[in-house]
């Protein structure tokens, strides 16, 4: 066992005894950490947390990603997913190609991902129709649809609330929201990646609204651009500020920015150090979201296995086909199998528990 003296000496004694009292840490506490050299002391830290709250459980799930389109009207700087109507490269999915690639995914999926683009002129009903036709054929599958700024998107284009929307799209059959859209909530920062978006005060507004529906959402940020550590210091507390009012985030994903295709020019891209180092604080500063995930697509495999030993506890699942990172420039495969999924879980000293959307084990 690592002493007391071990973590001392790295300076995170005092962090130490407020994880073992159970006490939040403060965004003071989240500096010292991120100016902490010693990465192996970090992933010490967010392992007790990770062990304390999970054991050795690993979690995944049989799922399948549908992005639907990726023509989008907000034009950020950071994207390499988006495009202009009529550009290279531009496609939108009909209902039917959607319910078709569900109906090839090598197994039944128990979670269906759906994301695109802000597109100017799909309307809600077409999601409505497709999301009836997915629950009648897919009935074991949790719809988790949309980001915030999706959902705002087409609260705009039909002259209705946000909370309305979240209403139809649940009548519909959707139960989760995906995480995506947060990006960074610093505004100065945020204006500067994506200025169309919406903004943090209303991502957030609109994931309390779905808390209170019965929707169960995830969280995310991106780093590793041209944000600051107090931004994403910011950004881990404004979520667990928001997870104190409304409880229910039920994943943070923290996602590296990846520049391969991307317009924003990054003087120094992240490090495997800097990427291992923010999942272990977010595992320590975000005590009240219980699940973090290593996003092996955006990550990679060996990365993300790495990361189970620095506070994550979910290793997504078996996705089938992946457009956003890929397409910033992800190198992961598209997919994986049940048994690769173990066997990489295993192959980290981890129980490999298969889950539903809500990580309720199966």
């Amino acid at each position: 066992m690592i002493s007391k003296n071990y973590f001392n000496n790295a300076g995170l004694g005092s962090i130490l005894d407020k994880i073992l009292a159970g006490d939040r840490l403060s965004i003071e506490d989240g500096h010292t950490l991120f100016e902490c050299k010693d990465l192996t002391a970090l992933g010490t830290l967010a392992s007790i947390v990770r062990r304390k709250m999970h054991g050795s459980k690993t979690f995944y799930v049989l799922n399948r990603h549908i992005n639907y389109t990726n023509i989008c009207i907000n034009g950020c700087l950071f994207c390499a997913y988006a495009r202009e109507r009529g550009e290279q490269g531009a496609f939108q999915l009909s209902k039917e190609d959607i319910m078709e690639k569900l109906r090839s995914a090598p197994v039944a999926p128990r979670e269906i991902h759906v994301v695109g683009g802000c597109h100017p002129d799909i309307p809600l009903s077409f999601f409505e129709e497709t999301f009836v036709s997915i629950k009648s054929e897919f009935p074991q599958a949790v719809i988790k649809s949309f980001t915030a700024v999706e959902i705002a998107h087409f609260a705009k284009i039909e002259g209705i609330s946000t909370i309305e929307t979240l209403e139809r799209l649940r009548k519909a059959g959707a139960e989760m929201l995906p995480g995506g859209g947060a990006e960074i909530f610093a505004p100065e920062t945020r204006r500067k990646i994506c200025p169309k978006k919406l903004d943090a005060d209303n991502w957030l507004r609109v994931h309390g609204e779905a808390h209170k529906l019965g929707y169960s959402t995830n969280c995310t940020m991106l780093f590793g651009h041209i944000e600051s550590i107090a931004d994403r210091l910011d950004h881990l507390d404004r979520l667990r500020k928001q997870q104190d009012e409304t409880g229910g985030f039920n994943c943070f994903i923290p996602l590296p920015f990846l520049t391969e295709n991307s317009r924003l020019e990054i003087e120094h891209p992240l490090t495997g150090i800097d990427e291992l180092k923010t999942i272990a604080i977010s595992r320590l500063m975000l005590d009240n979201i219980p699940h973090i995930k290593a996003y092996w697509v955006m990550l990679g495999v060996k990365q993300a296995q790495t990361a189970l030993h620095f506070g994550a506890d979910d290793f997504d699942g078996t996705v089938v086909e992946e457009k956003i990172g890929h397409m910033a420039g992800a190198s992961s495969d598209q997919a994986l199998t049940r048994s690769e999924l173990e066997e990489m879980i295993r192959g980290c000293g981890f129980t490999p528990v298969e889950r539903d959307a809500a990580f309720n084990e199966v």
